[in-house]
């Protein structure tokens, strides 16, 4: 069966690095799009980030598979105007530049839709293209700290700690693909391009609803509980004999399940735990009665005894034993890559599937300017 590849044909130029907007340009070419990543002389400063594999990151090719790569100076005027006629040529373009930069290149929003109405022009950036805070930088970790993450993650004594997962980089670049592939359905329809304003404050704010809306019902702010949860218990991770494991009782019928794996149903009266609201009141409570019994046989006891229960459960895995997983194994998700310079590593793929079939790997990631002979090449002959 021939490959669905719903953005064939849809052409992006890219002016982007580190990760937020590399993902999002990535997100749309694994659907098919035809991506241009342009970066400076010195490269995309991902490029540098280790591990490296005989010089390569392994950092910038998990994020930048079926791209070309050129390099343009933005600093020449030809190339500034190679760098135009890519955008006009384009039915995308995406940027995570601080507000401004572009528009002081001549390649801005205002200037190319100009030319031409039916562009999408995405602007990532820390706090948005307007307001007393948009001509200010972030990463990820001073955007995880502004908008909340780190004030609920870790353990409630402790001091304040990222989600190991880049999240707001990640979060904005999906937010990102999703805006973009939304209005391309809309220019297909006949409609007008647009700028798509993507701030990674407010991406990451909209991701944690749940947060917010506590606040909202409430008044207060959330507050760190370590794996725990505020509305629910048990619904942590809790330590076994030789290690952790995670339980998810996320109704009432999962926590009588809880008591007939461990043995317990009298809690079940406990006027402690009778409710939802009861047990996540008393969560540290509940939490050392499990405990006094999961300390006494091995993790695996306890995920075989959930699993037969039907109770959502997972080991604590490291990234190794995730990969490794026999549901990781099954769909494909890690996939062969070679790097430009010859050597073999591997990357996870999409994890997305059409119609039962996953994305084809159809580029392996750049060489610094791979592609810029060749892209000078094909401008050079449509002006001839």
């Amino acid at each position: 069966m021939k490959t669905l590849l719903p953005l064939a044909g849809v052409r992006v130029v890219e002016f982007c690095s580190t990760a937020s907007g590399p993902f999002s340009t990535m997100l749309l070419s694994d659907m098919g799009a035809e991506v241009v990543k342009i970066e400076p002389p010195a490269g995309d400063g991902l490029r540098q980030w280790p591990p490296l594999n005989e010089g390569y990151s392994e950092n910038f090719a998990s994020l930048n598979r079926n791209k070309r790569s050129a390099v343009l100076n933005l600093k020449d005027p030809a190339d500034v105007a190679l760098a135009r006629q890519l955008i006009l040529d384009a039915d995308v373009v995406v940027e995570n530049n601080r507000p401004g930069v572009m528009d002081r290149l001549g390649l801005g929003w205002a200037a190319m839709s100009a030319e031409k109405p039916t562009l999408l022009f995405c602007s990532i950036s820390a706090y948005g293209q307007s307001g007393p805070r948009s001509g200010e930088g972030g990463f990820d970790l001073t955007i995880q700290a502004a908008a909340g993450v780190m004030s609920v993650t870790g353990e409630p004594e402790g001091a304040p700690v990222k989600c190991g997962v880049p999240l707001s980089d990640f979060a904005s670049g999906l937010y990102a693909a999703f805006s973009i592939a939304s209005m391309l359905a809309h220019v297909r329809a006949g409609g007008q391009g647009a700028h798509i304003d993507i701030p990674m404050f407010g991406c990451t704010l909209g991701i944690a609803a749940l947060q917010t809306s506590e606040y909202f019902g409430n008044g207060r702010s959330p507050v760190k509980l370590g794996s725990a949860h505020p509305r629910n218990a048990p619904y942590q991770a809790f330590q076994a004999k030789d290690g952790y494991f995670a339980i998810a009782a996320g109704n009432h019928k999962l926590w009588l399940s809880v008591l007939e794996v461990v043995g317990m149903p009298a809690l079940a009266d406990d006027v402690r735990f009778v409710s939802t609201t009861d047990r996540a009141k008393n969560q540290a409570a509940l939490k050392e009665i499990l405990e006094t019994l999961f300390t006494q046989k091995p993790v695996e006891h306890w995920i075989a005894a959930f699993n037969e229960a039907g109770v959502p459960h997972a080991r604590i895995n490291d990234y190794a034993s995730a990969l490794a997983d026999e549901q990781t194994e099954h769909m494909g998700w890690v996939q062969p890559l070679t790097l430009p310079n010859g050597k073999q590593t591997r990357t996870f793929a999409s994890p997305v599937r059409l119609s039962g079939q996953g994305f084809p790997i159809r580029r392996s990631p750049p060489g610094l300017g791979e592609h810029t002979e060749e892209i000078r090449a094909e401008y050079a002959a449509k002006t001839a």
